[in-house]
């Protein structure tokens, strides 16, 4: 299981991504570019010490990223408000990548169209979307749950 980040552009949520993917052992990559230097202080100072146990892969574009998926055989798996299944109702399987849109505009038509499956987290009507952080989580927990990948404490 991995989390992907496309091209981040809030570096408070991508430190708050690398703090949660330390704390549950999911690496992440970083699709860039990305809209902040990567070792901006509010990355820092958002994932505090946690940083440096996440494990970070970056990947120069798109096409990089797309690449290496293939040739591992995972499956992309996008959280988007855009999707018709529940992220409850998805079978997750342990090589699958979780991928989160950039905050500012999601994904791009081509990368919807390169991924395996699209989930999305119910939500109340007549609101837009959940922080980035917070559907990660919920969607995360759930994949470790169904493929047993929760850390041994």
């Amino acid at each position: 299981m991995r989390l992907v980040l496309y091209q981040p552009d809030i570096p408070q949520n991508a430190a708050a991504i690398l703090r949660l993917a330390a704390c549950l052992g999911t690496p992440v990559d970083v699709v860039e570019p990305c809209g902040f230097v990567l070792d901006d202080a509010r990355l820092r100072r958002g994932a505090l010490d946690y940083a440096t146990r996440a494990e970070m892969r970056r990947h120069v574009s798109w096409r990089a990223f797309r690449e290496e998926v293939l040739r591992a055989g995972d499956r992309l798996v996008l959280l988007t408000t855009g999707a018709e299944l529940r992220y409850t109702r998805f079978a997750f399987r342990p090589g699958d990548r979780l991928m989160l849109g950039r905050e500012s505009a999601g994904v791009p038509a081509e990368v919807h169209g390169c991924v395996d499956a699209r989930v999305r987290v119910p939500m109340t009507p007549g609101v837009r979307s959940l922080n980035i952080v917070t559907a990660a989580a919920m969607v995360l927990g759930e994949a470790l749950r169904q493929t047993g990948g929760f850390p041994e404490e």
